[in-house]
């Protein structure tokens, strides 16, 4: 069912020129671990519907939690990374709210005494760099899935509604920045900048797979908008559970350019949630104008988290290289220019991807060409992730090997991603059985050297006239006639030795 939106939007310059931005983020990340937050169930993605749970992920009078210790963990280096402080003494506490997928109908959580807080990290935008202040870190449980059957797939207009606790109890990270100011025109960037460090950071750590298609990372996108010169905060939106970088800098784009639009006409913003649409455009939600009382008060059946200083600063010294660190280091040594790695930054997962087809012992370029272009084309067409698209690093860097010894040309290596992709096998066997080598016996070249000189006497009069550069015309006639197949540079050495 198509949505209709007849939002009056104002253009995003004037916007910013009129309008100063204050943005909020509030990013979600469900960590790896094995078992869930309180119970010994499987953290694993997928799997039949309510097959990973038990007593306890599902809220059964009687049953009691137990703190995940490796979440704990996790926990604390994210917020050391973040240069957050990690309190001496926390607990946890119980959000009171009505959700569908929350079997016990109110949320382990903590509320005002966080695990990791008052930290910041650094982004860079076009070579101008951008503090976030980060407010907490806070350690809570997701909630389960639930699908409406029937109509759109919303609840409205649903015949019936389906729950999966697999999801419920997965340990789940909150990561909540400060009000962000000054970013001028560059907000949305600089936003869209912060997740991916976040990603990054995660993915370094090796505390979540961090993959926004899946759900494992996702971002509430706050916004406001105060006019030039005013120090009072505008009144904010919350665009919710946004699932990719780039959606979260449209999202926060469209909700400027809206809110200026209602501010400009005398209107005034309403404080809401809303949802994003893949179309282009954001939909209201439900009305935050008043807070919520969400009743918290301690868990009582979970004892306080109480991490020794001596633990912390251990968890301290397995930090790994901070991801800008890791970035810089990486494009000077593979000789990037900003342009070449900012591609690479914009791809979710090619970072890696690349960084494990170099050590196989592809030159970069061509590692960054094939991840970047060609098979980022394929993963976002079959609507999968990167290192979900059906080729690894050690056959890019064989396919790689392939090209730089003349064996295939990048046509023909193509065609080769396409047989490895279809299941036919590693690089060698698909180009042995499609039969994809190139051509270099200067007995099949020579013949279809003659018919294309035969086939072209103006150019080929031309070549003989020392106009050397014509020779790319017969070039491509005989790569034509040999279906790509032809070695490029042995067909153009036999055209200017039959010319002379």
């Amino acid at each position: 069912m198509s949505v209709y939106v007849n939002d009056d939007l104002m253009d995003y310059d004037e916007a910013m020129a009129r309008f100063d931005v204050v943005i909020g983020l509030e990013v979600h990340v469900e960590l790896n671990t094995a078992s869930k937050m309180w119970c010994g169930c499987t953290t694993e993605f997928g799997g039949e519907p309510n097959s990973h749970t038990c007593p306890i992920c599902l809220g059964l009078p009687g049953s009691l939690p137990v703190v995940n210790a490796k979440a704990i963990e996790s926990a604390i280096r994210i917020g050391l990374s973040l240069g957050c402080e990690i309190a001496q003494w926390c607990r946890f506490a119980r959000k009171n709210y009505f959700y569908p997928d929350m079997p016990r109908d109110y949320q382990v959580s903590q509320s005002d005494e966080p695990l990791c807080f008052d930290g910041e990290v650094t982004v860079e935008v076009d070579g101008e760099e951008h503090l976030i202040p980060v407010e907490r870190v806070h350690m809570e449980e997701d909630a389960g899935k639930t699908t409406h059957i029937g109509g759109s797939g919303r609840i409205h207009g649903a015949g019936y509604s389906l729950v999966d606790y697999n999801r419920s109890g997965v340990p789940l990270m909150e990561i909540v920045t400060r009000p962000i100011y000054g970013t001028g025109t560059k907000g949305p960037e600089v936003a869209r900048t912060y997740l991916a460090y976040l990603r990054e950071m995660m993915r370094a750590l090796g505390v979540s797979e961090a993959r926004m298609e899946r759900g494992n990372m996702r971002c509430d996108a706050n916004v406001s908008l105060m006019p030039k010169g005013s120090t009072e905060l505008g009144t904010r939106t919350e665009t919710k559970n946004v699932n990719s970088l780039k959606s979260v800098e449209a999202a926060l784009r469209y909700e400027i350019r809206r809110q200026a639009a209602v501010l400009a006409a005398g209107g005034r913003v309403r404080q809401e949630t809303r949802m994003w649409n893949e179309g282009g455009f954001t939909t209201a939600g439900r009305s935050k104008e008043h807070a919520e009382d969400y009743r918290y008060f301690p868990e009582p059946d979970l004892v306080p988290v109480a991490p020794s200083r001596e633990w912390v600063e251990e968890l301290r010294a397995t930090l790994p290289e901070p991801p800008a660190a890791r970035r810089a280091r990486l494009q000077a040594a593979w000789g990037f220019t900003e342009l070449e790695m900012r591609d690479i930054n914009g791809v979710e997962g090619a970072l890696e991807l690349i960084a494990e087809t170099i050590e196989a012992g592809a030159p970069a370029s061509a590692a960054r060409k094939w991840w970047v272009s060609d098979l980022a084309r394929r993963a976002n067409e079959a609507g999968v992730a990167l290192d979900e698209v059906g080729m690894s690093p050690g056959q890019v860097a064989a396919l790689q090997a392939l090209v730089d010894s003349g064996a295939l040309t990048d046509k023909l290596a193509r065609q080769v991603i396409d047989g490895v992709l279809a299941g036919e096998g590693e690089p060698a066997d698909v180009v042995a059985a499609r039969g994809l080598a190139v051509v270099s016996d200067d007995s099949a070249l020579s013949a279809a050297v003659d018919v294309a000189i035969e086939a072209n006497p103006g150019i080929a009069q031309k070549i003989r006239d020392g106009k050397v550069q014509a020779a790319g015309a017969l070039i491509g006639a005989v790569m034509k006639a040999m279906a790509g197949q032809a070695d490029a540079a042995r067909v153009r050495e036999l055209i200017l030795e039959k010319l002379g």
